[in-house]
């Protein structure tokens, strides 16, 4: 069996899950204030940042349990402005979640009118403080953004994927996920002194990618190009899916996650799933999968996918 989703609340959800049984969660929870999905108890309509944070920490403190001392967490975040509500141009025709019920625009008297609210970084540091280690901000650059009829600020064109792990070692593939090296064959067989990611087990034999002090040369790829390390600025056109519910994040954004994050036959979990982009890079890529998702009308066209995605 390739995976299941789970109906309902994504933190009840969650307490029903075992015990370190996770590998890898990449997901792309709600953004605060922007959509309402007329569920109850849904994420992203708490009255304040503060509330919504709040609601984050719990519930990824249940992911954290859940995942194996080895495992990360991908998680994708937008922002939004005070008052204005922020990325909503994504809710315009054409694009990335046209069609999805939209929120009015919140206002919090924490902030001054028109403030950036700061949301992937409120959720990063309180992730942080309450026990992850933030490993990395990525930056998902897209080279289409939704125009904004905005004058006094730049076009907002990029969105955060933090790395978090459990543990201070934990499973990392950097070889599935090089870049083609951009000098080539000429530089390859140059030693550097930055040193290189090298797996071993540990005395509990997990599996764990640790800093060494060794010279390394360039990779050579499958392919016979020549790679390097993957860079921290991702490059990847939005890309809606053809429904009701327009996925959060495009297979291409989320595929790297994936791969570097989850070993063959691994279980990546997504509690918040929406139309299904998760379950359908993890097929591709010989995962397994664990969804969860609050809204019935958003399971049945993950499993739709799914089933395309198996055939």
């Amino acid at each position: 069996m390739n995976g299941i989703i789970l109906s309902g609340n994504a933190l009840s959800a969650l307490t029903g899950l075992a015990d370190r049984s996770i590998n890898c969660c990449v997901t792309s929870p709600p953004y605060w204030g922007l959509r309402d999905y007329g569920v109850p108890g849904q994420l992203g309509l708490e009255k304040t940042p503060e509330e919504y944070t709040a609601r984050m920490v719990e519930i990824f403190r249940e992911v954290r349990r859940v995942l194996r001392d080895d495992g990360t967490l991908w998680l994708n975040l937008g922002d939004s402005y005070n008052g204005s509500g922020g990325a909503g141009g994504d809710y315009n025709k054409g694009g990335l979640k046209e069609g999805q019920p939209k929120y009015g625009r919140k206002f919090t008297d924490i902030l001054k009118p028109k403030d950036l609210v700061g949301i992937p970084w409120r959720i990063a540091f309180a992730l942080q403080a309450d026990g992850w280690y933030l490993r990395s901000d990525i930056i998902w650059h897209k080279p289409n953004p939704m125009p904004e009829s905005v004058t006094d600020r730049p076009t907002k064109a990029h969105e955060y994927i933090f790395l978090m792990s459990k543990r201070e070692r934990y499973y990392y593939d950097n070889q599935a996920i090089m870049e083609s090296a951009q000098y080539g064959e000429q530089h390859a067989n140059k030693k550097t002194s930055w040193g290189t990611n090298r797996k071993h087990p540990n005395k509990n034999n997990v599996s764990d990618y640790a800093f060494t002090g060794d010279n390394h040369t360039t990779s050579k790829l499958s392919d016979g190009s020549y790679g390097r390390n993957k860079r921290t600025v991702w490059t990847v056109a939005t890309k809606p899916y053809k429904g009701a519910h327009f996925a959060t994040f495009p297979p291409s954004l989320i595929e790297p996650c994936i791969k570097a994050g989850c070993p063959n036959n691994g279980i990546v979990l997504d509690p918040f799933i929406g139309s299904g982009t998760t379950a359908e890079v993890c097929i591709r890529n010989n995962k397994r999968f664990i969804g969860i998702e609050i809204n019935s009308q958003y399971i049945q066209l993950a499993l739709n996918r799914i089933r395309k995605a198996i055939a």
